[in-house]
């Protein structure tokens, strides 16, 4: 028999070359081609197929757009991930790491909106007796919700044109494959193929979809990366399997904002939103400790209370510089900072910073807050109680102000903090003044001045 015809594809843009080559020449990525068989010539002939005969060519301001319509899953913290609930049509890519609790979150939504709707759920991974006795662990109600165990492609779009379900699941997109192509589940072009005939079908039918995606060991979702621009919502799972607490965070949304997230708890009922994250991101000191500080952060529309712990212990001769969910190429720069500007000198001591409750904060406006907490920690002595800081701190010293500021300071003011630490220009006005009770504001413009406050009080 002559032997399958290899090619090498892109897992960044999806190219294809003959051989292998450490760069891709299409986009230029880094160790991003992977082997697989070739398709034949009668494959890519029938590879695509048009949703809808030939469109018009209009003008913008002619075509109308009604506002779009959601339906709520049930489930209030994905309803927020989401942008609302679930859209007509809509397709949303979900990823992260084994047994982080993906199918169990997509059962229990499947299984409210099957009280309203026709649902359909299709495991590639599991039987359908596996996912009756997961559906009864969970205490779920009887729910007419349709289970279908099948990999091939063909035959799940085949199930979807049969059954017309309003909502339907894929478990998961890496265990489909066509039998247009010959290379294996999990491919690159079996994953590239199956994502954009499930598309076509969801665009077509006006069935929501939702395609569950495995993630490589950096935490990326698996497969070409053309698989996220083809859907219209990209969904992390995150959060540590030895935690009960999971954030769903929305990385791309074209119905919703993008950083929305939301908060879980792992119970043996399943997942339980939690209604005031707050509390999970701070520690539970009976009195105040030296190296902690609480910043006020954004996460899309929502202001989270998170605290930041440091430790500054005499180091070696080469001191170390960690920090889990923040990134550690600022931490080092802030360091530099603290030392240029207010005359705190880390050189030889190692510095640990962590952001309470494994969540990752990514914006500058934690700057201020690590570099309080790190100067609490040096000196040993700890913050006064009910206090926090926030804002971006740049090369020069300065104290830059941070987005929606008078949404943080609210949001602190509820929940009983008493001193607050911020930008001059986050700083609210006199007329302002009476939604702040009982938060003492102080603002500063560099960090020396941050620091002098904060030593007197």
């Amino acid at each position: 028999m002559a032997r399958d015809k290899t090619v090498y594809t892109c897992t960044a843009c999806g190219g294809t070359n003959p051989k292998w080559l450490g760069k891709c020449p299409h986009c230029g990525a880094w160790n991003t081609l992977e082997e697989g068989v070739a398709e034949t010539p009668q494959a890519q002939r029938h590879r695509y197929k048009p949703i809808a005969g030939s469109q018009p060519v209009a003008t913008l301001s002619e075509i109308e757009a009604a506002e779009i319509e959601r339906t709520p899953t049930g489930l209030a913290e994905l309803d927020r991930a989401l942008g609302g609930g679930i859209v007509e049509g809509g397709v949303v890519l979900i990823g992260g790491d084994p047994g982080i609790g993906k199918s169990t979150l997509l059962l229990q939504a499947a299984e409210r909106l099957a009280q309203t709707m026709k649902v359909l759920y299709v495991t590639g991974e599991e039987s359908g007796a596996q996912v009756a006795l997961r559906a009864r662990r969970l205490g779920l109600r009887e729910a007419p919700l349709r289970v279908l165990a099948e990999i091939q492609l063909e035959r799940i779009l085949a199930a979807i044109e049969s059954e017309r379900p309003r909502f339907c699941v894929i478990d998961s997109i890496q265990t489909l494959f066509s039998d247009a192509l010959t290379s294996a589940p999990g491919s690159v072009a079996q994953v590239r193929e199956c994502a954009a005939h499930l598309t076509r079908a969801a665009k077509s039918s006006g069935t929501a979809i939702v395609l569950v995606g495995h993630v490589t060991k950096e935490g990326a979702l698996a497969g070409p990366r053309v698989l996220e621009h083809m859907v219209d919502t990209v969904l992390y799972f995150e959060g540590d399997t030895h935690s009960s607490f999971r954030l769903v965070r929305a990385i791309k949304n074209r119905f919703g904002a993008v950083n929305e997230i939301g908060v879980f708890a792992m119970t043996e009922r399943g997942l339980k939103g939690v209604s005031n994250p707050s509390a999970i991101f701070l520690s539970t000191h009976d009195a105040p400790v030296p190296g902690s500080c609480v910043l006020v952060t954004l996460e899309g529309t929502r202001p989270l209370l998170v605290e930041v712990q440091a430790l500054v212990d005499s180091g070696g001769v080469a001191p170390r510089r960690l920090s889990v969910g923040l990134d550690r190429d600022r931490l080092a720069m802030l360091l530099a900072v603290l030392h240029r500007h207010a005359g705190v000198s880390c050189m030889d001591q190692d510095v640990f910073v962590n952001a309470v409750g494994g969540v990752r904060i990514q914006e500058p406006a934690a700057d201020l807050a690590v570099l309080l907490a790190i100067h609490s920690s040096l000196r040993g002595k700890a913050l006064p109680r009910g206090f926090l800081a926030f804002g971006e701190v740049g090369l020069a010293g300065e104290v830059r102000p941070a987005p929606r500021g008078q949404e943080r300071l609210r949001e602190a003011a509820k929940l009983g903090f008493a001193v607050a630490l911020v930008p001059k220009a986050n700083a609210p006005r006199a007329a302002d003044a009476r939604a702040f009770e009982g938060l003492t504001i102080h603002a500063v413009e560099r960090v020396e001045q941050a620091i002098e406050i904060v030593r007197a009080l």
